[in-house]
Order: structure tokens, then sequence, then C-alpha cells
């Protein structure tokens, strides 16, 4: 007999919530039951996907009225620990935005409760699939560069950053926590070695209209000897390439696709692979199935399938971006830290 479908509710409906309804509507084994915002026209939209959802506009209502397997939390990043332990408490699955949390203790909080429910808990890392990272990842693992030892991934430009949430560092965690949760998981994800300490700095400006640094940088130093350096900037009015990348034989180079204009940042960076001699070459970009996160999620929930984003990754990513943040009131003392998978 197949499995049931397992029903999922999404809380909160913002500028991702489109993706998490479409993913739900296009994965076997997954249907969307309940959708949660306090905004009606974000409801509104929602049923235009899924117009067989029920609605609400209270968040205690849809996770306590007993119907759903797993929950989808796109809230602000201030309240993910809330939202997240409450669900757990409940006995529900849960998938979280990034960053999983503001801090690491709230991360571990989250871990434990989750081992004591029995529940999954885990991060959507959606950058972990971007067709130049997976294009990257296929040409280190491949070993068209040799030995990794320096990664460099930045994102920005030079504009005024929006008033939104985003831009608000209690609520979003700042800059490094903004992007950073994106890219340094790719980092993670990648480098296999084990931390030796982390350094981050944050520079204020130009932009007082919102309380995120304009530009920020950390600095992840491995026992290795390798570096990984991530920079967020809206002070970069000379763009640093996505990604450049150093191995003992080669380097890749993630240019910006300028080609499309408008948001570069969602369009997947052209890699150049470099060879020591001399030579180079464009890469074509890997072919992907859509929507794998969320396919992985149900074999996990229906056949113990491990999943390759694991909730300790994420928490890492945490640890390493408050370490940062504590360096940088240091004006970049290195911290030292231990993570979960060293």
């Amino acid at each position: 007999m197949p499995s049931k479908d397992i029903k999922v509710g999404l809380l909160a409906y913002g500028a991702i919530g489109d993706e998490h309804n479409k993913a739900v509507q296009a994965t076997e084994g997954l249907s969307l039951y309940a959708v949660c915002d306090t905004n009606p026209e974000r409801l509104t939209a929602a049923l235009q996907i899924s117009p067989d959802a029920k609605t609400f506009t209270d968040a205690d209502q849809m996770l306590a009225q007993g119907d759903l397997d797993l929950v989808v939390i796109s809230t602000p990043p201030n309240s993910h620990y809330k939202w997240a332990k409450q669900a757990l408490l409940l006995g529900l699955h849960v998938m979280l935005e990034k960053p999983m949390a503001l801090t690491t203790q709230e991360c571990d909080e989250l871990l434990e409760l989750a081992d004591i429910k029995g529940a999954l808990l885990v991060v959507y890392q959606n950058r972990r699939y971007d067709l130049d990272f997976l294009t990257i990842k296929e040409q280190i693992e491949n070993g068209q560069i040799g030995d990794l030892f320096h990664y460099e991934s930045f994102v920005g430009g030079y504009s005024k950053p929006c008033d939104y949430w985003h831009s608000d560092a209690a609520i979003s965690g700042g800059a490094i926590f903004d992007w950073g949760s994106h890219f340094i998981d790719q980092i993670m994800s990648l480098v296999p070695s084990e931390v030796d300490f982390v350094s981050g700095l944050n520079q204020k400006r130009v932009w007082d209209h919102v309380t995120n640094a304009d530009h920020a940088q950390v600095s992840i130093n491995f026992k290795d000897g390798s570096q990984a350096v991530f920079i967020n900037s809206d002070l970069a009015a000379a763009r640093k390439p996505k990604f450049y990348i150093l191995g003992t034989k080669g380097a890749l180079i993630g240019n910006w696709d300028e080609s499309a204009g408008g948001a570069v940042a969602d369009l997947p960076a052209i890699i150049t692979l470099h060879r020591g001699d001399g030579s180079s070459e464009v890469i074509e970009h890997v072919s992907h199935v859509p929507y794998s996160f969320y396919s992985s999620l149900v074999a996990y929930l229906n056949d113990a399938t491990p999943m390759s984003v694991l909730a300790t990754q994420s928490r890492d990513v945490v640890a390493i971006m408050e370490a940062a943040e504590e360096s940088a009131l240091a004006n970049g003392k290195p911290i030292s830290l231990v993570l979960l998978r060293a």
C-alpha cells in the first residue's frame, strides 16, 4: 500500500511562500493542508496555487488543529525558535527557513526537543541546490582544481538596502546572518576540514536608515590551513566574483551573469575553470531535478532514508555566524569554537 500523503502547513506566506507551495504541489507524497498568514492578500495568493488548502490568520490555531504532519516555518528569523519549539512540542515535524535560529543555544534546544519528540527538524538550505554551486561542487569532487585551500564567496553591490525586516538586525540577525545563512552553509557543505577559528568585521558607514551593517565579512580558518571568506556588501561599487576558489592544480571563478539585468544575485553565476597550464574554459551548469530537497524529505519521513541536509549542519552555520558577530564587536579578534561535526 502506498504511504498516505504528508499533510503540510505553511506558517507565514511571504516572498518565499509560492516556492514552498509549488514544491509541495510538485512532490509526490506531500499535500498542502493549511496556510497561515496575518495578511488576507497572502492567503488569497496561496489559494491560487492550492485552492483546497485551509486558511488561518492565527498560527496557534493552525498548529493546534490536529491534522498536520509537517509545518514549514517562514516567519522572520527572530521568531524561528519560538514557532519551531511550539510545533515540536505538539509532535509536528518542522522545516525552517534560514537561519535555524539567532543563537546557538536556541538551535541546541530545538535539536534536543526534536530528539525527545522523535520528530524531524531540518532547515531549508536551498542554496545547496543552486546550479552554479552544484557545478562548482562537481568540479572540485572530480579533482579538476586539486586540493582546495582558498574559497571566497561574495554577494552585493552598491545600492541602498531595503527597509524591510531583512535590513533590521534585531529581526534578521544582521548582514552576516541574512546572506551568510546561505553562503556559509555552502562553504561548510563543501570544505570537510575542522574549523579552527572565525573572525568577522562589520562596517557601518553610509546607510543610516537601517540597522544591518553596510558591509560584512566572515573569515573561517580551518585546522588544515585552508581558509574561506564570505562578504556581503551594499558598498561594493565594483563587484567581486560570486565565487573565487583556488586549488593546488587550478581555480574556479564564478562571475555574475549581467546579461539579463535585474537582480543578478538570483541568477546562476558563469563558472570558469582555470588550469595551472594557463588554459581555461567555461563550464556548463550541471542538470538538477527540481524540488529534490522536498523529495528527500518525503523519503526520510516515509522510509528513514538519510537526508543530505541535517539540522546539526544548520546549527553549526549559526555557531559560525554568532562567532563572527562576536569577533566583529572586537574589531575582528579571532574566536575559536567547536562544532558538532568536528
